[in-house]
């Protein structure tokens, strides 16, 4: 198998490893959540990540996909600002 060099959690592979080693790459995205950039000279062109076992057809894919990668876990321990009530009255 190839050496991945790691970029915070993510693995970076050329377009050469990624087309030898696509099975894998896409058995580890899909059974252990990893993901892969893939990119040419130095920069990273594609991202390969898990699509949301959920989709909600209401909003876009980019909103799916940040639902299903908990990029905004973080404010789970933040504490509320806004009531629920306060949000309808602005936005509703």
């Amino acid at each position: 198998m190839v050496n991945f060099v790691h970029y915070v959690h993510m693995k970076i592979l050329t377009t050469t490893q990624a087309r030898k080693h696509i099975k894998n790459i896409v058995d580890r995205v899909k059974y252990r959540g990893e993901v892969f950039a893939i990119g040419r000279r130095n920069s990273i062109d594609a991202l390969v990540i898990n699509f949301p076992d959920m989709y909600n057809i209401d909003v876009d894919e980019i909103t799916n996909i940040n639902a299903l990668s908990k990029s905004f876990d973080f404010l789970r321990e933040e504490p509320e600002l806004y009531s629920r009530a306060d949000v309808i009255k602005k936005y509703v």
